[in-house]
């Protein structure tokens, strides 16, 4: 009887203790090009937030919209939209639309070695180059030498960004060497005078990045807080967070930290362009 009595002292403790000791923990896991910008959230949300834990890691845009589905995160932090049929596997599995947030705003920058003489592209030679028709940088007003290409994997959001943005969904060239992480991708650039990259603006360090044109005919144009927001640099996007349903409690509070005025102060400071 005592140790009846003495199992059921132990199960009420336990219930009493569980909830305290999940609480204020929300994890975050999906895209690499944000995965920086979502660790500096997390790092200065936790500090002005006594108790809070935010777990945050990368893997992909599609790891994260993964997990998402498979109910193992809070949010996926996302480079790309989600498709249909991943919203619907969302609404399938749990009753629950994916519900979108627009957290940051990002260029997506093509890179160049620092002694590449080049400074701009039109979006149809970036193409050219990345599916292969254009293999020497002589072709493009470059010196007289073979391109590198240097891309991401494929359950990367920036890779389906670029393929369906500028490749216009062609298939890259099979000689394209696919990192993991945009700043694998960097590395390799920095450090391949004939190389060529792409990625989130953030990383653009100890490389060129290029302007884009959006034709022949148009001016080069740089990533920049107001390109990015009017619309005039080409390869602009949106960053996202998706929950499943609206979200509640710790999750919620996080976002709106996230979405408000030192949320919005951390995109500046990583190298992003505000949501707004």
């Amino acid at each position: 009887m005592q140790t009846f009595k003495k199992f059921l002292s132990v199960l009420a403790l336990s219930a009493t203790l569980a909830p305290a000791a999940y609480a204020g923990n929300v994890t975050v896991k999906g895209s690499d090009t944000m995965v920086v910008l979502g660790q500096k959230w997390a790092e200065t949300y936790m500090k002005s937030h006594a108790g809070q834990t935010v777990q945050v890691t990368g893997g992909g845009s599609g790891t994260g919209i993964s997990a998402l589905t498979n109910g193992t995160t809070d949010i996926a932090e996302s480079s790309r939209s989600m498709k249909d049929a991943e919203k619907a596997a969302v609404q399938a599995k749990f009753n629950q639309a994916a519900t979108e947030f627009v957290v940051a705003r990002d260029g997506v920058t093509v890179y160049v070695h620092k002694s590449n003489p080049l400074n701009e592209l039109t979006m149809d030679q970036i193409k050219q180059i990345y599916t292969g028709k254009v293999e020497n940088w002589k072709e493009v007003g470059g010196p007289d030498a073979k391109i590198t290409l240097y891309s991401r994997e494929n359950n990367s959001g920036t890779y389906v960004f670029f393929k369906e943005h500028v490749l216009a969904n062609a298939d890259f060239a099979a000689r394209a060497q696919t990192l993991p992480g945009t700043a694998a991708v960097v590395n390799a650039v920095a450090r391949d005078k004939n190389g060529v990259g792409y990625g989130g603006a953030a990383y653009a360090k100890n490389i060129k990045p290029l302007k884009v044109k959006k034709d022949a005919a148009s001016v080069g144009i740089a990533p920049s807080a107001a390109t990015v927001k009017d619309g005039s640099y080409a390869l602009a996007r949106a960053l996202f967070f998706y929950t499943r349903g609206a979200p509640a409690g710790d999750v919620k509070a996080f976002i709106d930290w996230v979405a408000g005025k030192d949320g919005q102060k951390v995109v500046t400071e990583v190298g992003y362009f505000p949501a707004k």
